[in-house]
């Protein structure tokens, strides 16, 4: 569901919603339903963070592996967001903090965090899984408003 924006109906609501200002991605919101059919990436590759669904058939398996050490250069700190359990909504801020939109979010929909500001509004007993990179150094990291 759409907050602050016309009523549409939940089948109209995009499996994918990027929020941008003045040419600014904020976030990406991808909801849990309907799933892929197929392994589906929802950022663009010049993002600090990559986020999509991988989509296997039963009896496949991944093949073990390991990362190679890549250096690589992140300013800021995004993050994503899965809501496990329950229902919220999530206020985008530009980079004035000034609200660009609300969106109500529910079990199994993802906002990829990369820009401007946010806060959470609950709206039942909720359980968020949360993505960023670390070590979290403490509420110094943060600039409330």
């Amino acid at each position: 569901m759409l907050i602050q924006d016309a009523a549409i109906p939940q089948d109209a609501i995009p499996v994918k919603e990027t929020i941008q200002k003045n040419g600014k991605v904020l976030c990406i919101i991808i909801r849990a339903f309907p799933a892929p059919e197929a392994t589906t990436f929802y950022t663009p590759n010049d993002l600090n963070l990559q986020v999509g669904k991988i989509v296997y058939g039963a009896n496949t398996q991944i093949p073990r592996h390991t990362h190679r050490q890549v250096a690589r250069q992140v300013e800021g700190t995004s993050e994503v967001i899965i809501v496990q359990k329950g229902q919220m909504i999530v206020d985008i801020y530009d980079d004035n903090k000034i609200l660009v939109c609300s969106r109500e979010m529910s079990e199994g929909d993802i906002v990829a965090l990369v820009g401007g500001g946010h806060g959470f509004r609950l709206l039942k007993d909720t359980i968020l899984l949360e993505v960023k990179q670390g070590p979290y150094s403490g509420v110094q990291e943060k600039d409330r408003f």
